[in-house]
């Protein structure tokens, strides 16, 4: 893939050798697109089978006691490599343009309502509320803009300090609904902030797969609309995304 061919001659060898040139470096990254996931993957596939595997090889040696303490965290590392394969499930297929969307009409304010009220038990000590304009109602799928939602609720509640809180609104901009997911987190270094939509992109502290927020944008996408983020640090992070009112 790192040969090229002269773009030179007359106009319409140059055009013919532009073309294959184009092609080339787009194979190119096609191609090392495909070698760095498979990097990715093993490397996250790596850690829970080592862990399931020390586990089980004490059980049977008979250095570990075949109780529910031991048995528990085998049971915990096969749930990180199922949630795991369905992440990546989910990507491949979003970013192939072949996730089947089952759009219905969705009352957004209802939607977001309901998903922050599921996190409430999981934000101890943070104040976590939703702000949602009423009447909202899009045609979109329900099960995926849930799960954008929960990626973005779940990223702010491991970055949300004790005593901190975690706002999420929704409201009508223009053509749009615009949903936001605010906290008072750390924030995120200017450095890292262009790549967190990236597959298997984590922080140094992250202890997450690095899979979720390139999800999120995947699916918000498939939807036809737009995702981002600001950030400041010492001030927390907001993280945005918008759906067409109409389709």
């Amino acid at each position: 893939y790192t040969v090229r061919s002269s773009e030179s001659g007359p106009r319409e060898a140059r055009a013919l050798a532009h073309a294959f040139n184009s092609m080339v470096a787009r194979l190119q990254a096609d191609d090392e697109q495909r070698r760095n996931l498979l990097a990715d993957v093993t490397h996250e596939l790596r850690t829970p089978l080592t862990v399931i595997q020390g586990n089980l090889e004490g059980l049977l040696d008979g250095i570990y006691p075949r109780d529910d303490a031991h048995l528990q965290p085998i049971l915990e590392e096969t749930r990180v490599l199922s949630r795991l394969i369905d992440d990546l499930r989910t990507l491949a297929l979003a970013e192939s343009g072949a996730l089947a969307l089952q759009k219905e009409p969705t009352d957004l304010a209802m939607l977001v309502s309901e998903t922050v009220a599921f996190f409430q038990a999981q934000a101890d000590g943070v104040e976590l509320s939703a702000d949602a304009e009423p009447g909202l109602v899009l045609e979109l799928d329900p099960e995926r803009i849930r799960q954008v939602l929960e990626n973005l609720i779940a990223n702010a509640l491991r970055y949300a300090p004790r005593g901190g809180t975690i706002r999420v609104r929704c409201f009508a901009e223009g053509a749009h609904a615009k949903v936001s997911v605010s906290d008072t987190g750390a924030g995120i270094p200017p450095d890292e902030l262009p790549h967190i939509f990236d597959r298997f992109y984590k922080s140094r502290d992250s202890r997450g797969t690095g899979l979720g927020l390139a999800i999120a944008k995947n699916l918000v996408i498939a939807h036809g609309g737009e995702i981002s983020a600001q950030s400041a640090l010492d001030k927390g992070t907001t993280l945005h995304f918008t759906l067409p009112l109409q389709t």
